[in-house]
C-alpha cells in the first residue's frame, strides 16, 4: 500500500554590507574531497526486498548508468542487472505483489513524461506498460493482497486528468476502471476496489468523495479547506476496509495521524505531536493496522505505537546507531530492509531479520566516501524577526566545527564564509541527514545553512499559511533572519554570504539578487523562475487540479490585484538591480519551470551589460538527473564560489566533457571555464 504522505507531489521541488575579517579556510590537512565521490553514481541504492521474501534488488551502474539489479536473498554476491538503460538512469523501483518482476518508471531528458515498464525477473523480459506519447503514468495503489494486478492512473486521453487502471502486471492488460472527469485524485482499499475521488475546490481545499458502484457520491465524504491541504489527506485503509486512516490538521495545527471508521464516519486521534506533522508510519503487513509512526521535527524517529515493533525498533536504534528508516517489508514481515544514515560517513543499507534481531549489512552506498572527511550536521532553531521558529540545519568545515555534540547546536571557533543553501518547493522542506551539497561545500570551506523558511511543510498548517503570497517577501525575510543569526553567532560575516538553490530555492536567490542586491555576495540560481505570471502560464498540463491553491498561495493572474502582486515578486521585472556575480544553470526540457525562466532574465541582464554565466543542458529537465552533469554544473558552480567567497576549489579540467553541458555565456566570469 502507498503510505506516505507527499504533500508537496505539484510543488516547485528540486531534487540547493561592512567588511569584516579575511575568511578561513579549512586546515591544510583536509583533503579535497572529489566532485565525483559526492555526485558521481552510487555504488549500490534503493535497497528493496522481494515480497516473498525470496529475492533483493537494488540500483547499480550498469555500463555507468543506473540500472535494476537482483539477487537471491541468501546469496546478494550472485546479483546481476536485470535492465539495461543506456543514457537515462533508473531512480525508483519497485516489486510487484508476486514477486515474479521489478517495475520502474523513467523518462526522457528530464521531461517527466514517466512511462511504467516491468522486468520479469526469471528470464529478464522487458515491458512497456504504458506505451503512450506525451504521458505521465502515477501509481494508485500496490496492494500485499492482491498480487496479480496493481492500480495506476494514466492521463493519455486528457493531459489535464488521470483515467484509472487496473494493470495486470503479468499479461500487461490494462483495463479501465474509472473514467475521470475532473478528479485530482484516487483512493483504492487494499482489495484494489475504488473507495474514494478527491477533488479540488475553488478555495484551493480538496473534497473527498465516496465512490459506490463506480460513481462519485453527490455530497462530499470529507472537506477540507485551503489552510489544511497540504496537511491533511488518506493515508489508507486497513486491509479488512473498515478503518481508514488520515493525516489530518483539521482543528488542529499539526497533522495528526487519525483513524476512522468507515461506516459510522467517526475519526479518533491516534498519535500526534505539537512541533510537527506526522509525516509517515508503519503498518502491520497482514490487517494494515497502524504499529509505529515517524516524527520528524529537528531529527527524524519512529515511535512505537504498541508492543509489536517497539523491541525491532530499539534493536535497530541501538545496533545502527544512526539514523535509520525501514525501507521494505517481507509479506511475512520477517525480513526488513532497513538504510542508516550516520551523516559523518556513507549511508548504508542491511537486512534485519526479525527472527532473532540479526543484522546483515548488504552495501554502502557510497563507500568511496569510507574515511573521508564528512561532517556533522547541527539542527538548529533559529526565531524570525516576528517569532516563529526556523528549523535549520547547520554545517561546518573541518577544523571550523568546536560543538561538543555532532548532534546538537553548532558552534564555530572562527567566523567562514557561507552558502545559504534553499531547499525548493516551496512546498517542502530540509531535513537532517547525509546531504551531499552539504558535506561538498563544507568541505571546501564554507559553512551551509539551510532554513525551514515560512512556507515549508512538516511544521503545520499555521506555518505553510504565513507563507500565502509572501514569495519573495516574509518567506525571504526568513533567509536574511537566519544569515543574521549566522552573523551574530559568529558562524560568519555579513560581506562573505553566498546564495544558493534550485527550483523554489533558484527563485530565492533571484530574489535576493534583486529584491536584496547587497546582502549577498553572490548566487547560484539551479532551474529557478523569474517571471511568475511564465511560471503559472506554462505549469504542466496534469497540475490542473492545484491551479487553485497555486493562485491562493501565490498570487491569482485572474485578477488585478493578484496580477499587481505577482509582477512585484517576480525578480526579472528587476533584473536591473542585480549588482553581485550570478551562476544560472537549467535543464531545456524542465516541464515545471520551463527554459524561458532562465532565458528571460539572462536576457534582461544582457540589455542592461549585467555579467553572467549561463550553462544549459539539452537532455535534462528539473534539475540534473545524469551524474556527468550534475558534476559539470558543480564543477562550474565550485569554481564560481571560490573567487566570490574565498574557499577551495577542485579544478574544472575536463569535468565537462562527458557532459552535455552547453556554456551559453559567462565563462570568462568563472576560473578554468
Amino acid at each position: 500500500m502507498l503510505r506516505t504522505i507527499l504533500v508537496a507531489s505539484f510543488a516547485l521541488s528540486f531534487l540547493p554590507a561592512a567588511s569584516a575579517q579575511a575568511p578561513s579556510k579549512p586546515t591544510a590537512e583536509t583533503p579535497l574531497i572529489e566532485r565525483a565521490k559526492l555526485f558521481g553514481n552510487p555504488t549500490r541504492t534503493a535497497g528493496r526486498i522481494s515480497p516473498d521474501g525470496k529475492w533483493l534488488s537494488w540500483i547499480a551502474p550498469r555500463d555507468g548508468v543506473l540500472n535494476v539489479w537482483v539477487a537471491p536473498f541468501d546469496k546478494p554476491d550472485a546479483a546481476h542487472p536485470l535492465t539495461a538503460e543506456k543514457t537515462r538512469p533508473i531512480r525508483t523501483a519497485f516489486w510487484s505483489p508476486d514477486s515474479r518482476s521489478l517495475l520502474f518508471i523513467n523518462d526522457k531528458g528530464g521531461d517527466e513524461n514517466f512511462l511504467l515498464y516491468g522486468v520479469d525477473v526469471a528470464g529478464g523480459k522487458q515491458t512497456l506498460y504504458t506505451p503512450f506519447d506525451k504521458t505521465r503514468v502515477e501509481l494508485v495503489n500496490i496492494s500485499r493482497q492482491v498480487k496479480d494486478r496493481i492500480l495506476i492512473g494514466i492521463n493519455n486521453r486528457d493531459a489535464r486528468w488521470h483515467d484509472l487502471y487496473s494493470l495486470n502486471v503479468k499479461s500487461g492488460e490494462l483495463t479501465l476502471v474509472y473514467k475521470n472527469d475532473g478528479y485530482a485524485s484516487f483512493v483504492a482499499d487494499e482489495q484494489l476496489n475504488l473507495r474514494l475521488l478527491a477533488k479540488s475546490r475553488s478555495d484551493g481545499g480538496t473534497d473527498y468523495f465516496r465512490v459506490a458502484k463506480g460513481k462519485a457520491e453527490a455530497t462530499p465524504f470529507v472537506q477540507v479547506g485551503l489552510d489544511d491541504a497540504l496537511t491533511t489527506m488518506p493515508l489508507g485503509f486497513t486491509v479488512d476496509g473498515k478503518t481508514l486512516y488520515w493525516a489530518d490538521a483539521r482543528g488542529r495545527d499539526t497533522a495528526a495521524l487519525m483513524a476512522q471508521d468507515v461506516a459510522e464516519g467517526v475519526a479518533k486521534v491516534v498519535a500526534q505531536d505539537a512541533r510537527a506533522d506526522i509525516g509517515s508510519a508503519l503498518f502491520d503487513v497482514r490487517t494494515g493496522r497502524l504499529q509505529a509512526y515517524e516524527l520528524d521535527y529537528l531529527k527524524s524517529e519512529y515511535i512505537p505505537v504498541g508492543d509489536v515493533l517497539a523491541g525491532d525498533l530499539k534493536t535497530l536504534k541501538d545496533k545502527l546507531k544512526a539514523e535509520f528508516s525501514v525501507m521494505a517489508r517481507s509479506d511475512a514481515d520477517d525480513k526488513w530492509i532497513v538504510a542508516a544514515d550516520p551523516v559523518t560517513a556513507p549511508a548504508s543499507t542491511w537486512l534485519y531479520e526479525r527472527k532473532g534481531k540479526r543484522l546483515t549489512k548488504l552495501f554502502t552506498m557510497r563507500p568511496e566516501l569510507e574515511g573521508a572527511p564528512l561532517v556533522a550536521m547541527h539542527p538548529q532553531e533559529i526565531k524570525s524577526r516576528d517569532g516563529l521558529t526556523l528549523v535549520s540545519y547547520l554545517s561546518l568545515p573541518k577544523g571550523v566545527d568546536a560543538s561538543a555534540d555532532p548532534g546538537g547546536s553548532a558552534r564555530a571557533v572562527r567566523p567562514v564564509p557561507m552558502v545559504l543553501l534553499v531547499h525548493g518547493g516551496p512546498w517542502g522542506r530540509d531535513g537532517y541527514g547525509y546531504n551531499s551539497y552539504h558535506q561538498w561545500l563544507a568541505n571546501r570551506g564554507y559553512a551551509v545553512l539551510s532554513v525551514n523558511f515560512r512556507g515549508s511543510t512538516g511544521f503545520g498548517k499555521g506555518f505553510i499559511s504565513k507563507g500565502d503570497l509572501e514569495w519573495g517577501r516574509k518567506m525571504h525575510d526568513d533567509l536574511l533572519d537566519a544569515v543574521d543569526w549566522a552573523v551574530k553567532s559568529g558562524i560568519t560575516t555579513r560581506d562573505k554570504v553566498a546564495i544558493m538553490g534550485g527550483s523554489y530555492g533558484g527563485y530565492a536567490t533571484l530574489a535576493g539578487m534583486t529584491f536584496t542586491p547587497t546582502n549577498f555576495a553572490c548566487g547560484v540560481d539551479i532551474v529557478g523562475p523569474s517571471n511568475l505570471f511564465t511560471l503559472l502560464e506554462t505549469i504542466p498540463p496534469y497540475w490542473e487540479s492545484f491551479k487553485q491553491q497555486f493562485y491562493k498561495r501565490m498570487g491569482d493572474p485572474t485578477t488585478e490585484a493578484g496580477r499587481a502582486l505577482l509582477k512585484a515578486r517576480s525578480p526579472l521585472n528587476f533584473a536591473d538591480r542585480i549588482a553581485r556575480p550570478l551562476l544560472i544553470g537549467q535543464g531545456a526540457n524542465d516541464p515545471r519551470v520551463n527554459v524561458r525562466e532562465s532565458d528571460q532574465i539572462v536576457a534582461a541582464m544582457n540589455a542592461r551589460k549585467i555579467p553572467v554565466t549561463y550553462v544549459v543542458f539539452p537532455d535534462e529537465g528539473h534539475g540534473f538527473a545524469r551524474p556527468v552533469n550534475n558534476i559539470a554544473f558543480n564543477a562550474v558552480a565550485e569554481n564560481f564560489l571560490a573567487p566570490c567567497l574565498g574557499g577551495r576549489a577542485e579544478a574544472i579540467g575536463a569535468a565537462l566533457q562527458p557532459s552535455t553541458a552547453q556554456v551559453k555565456q559567462g565563462a570568462e566570469f568563472v576560473p578554468g571555464l
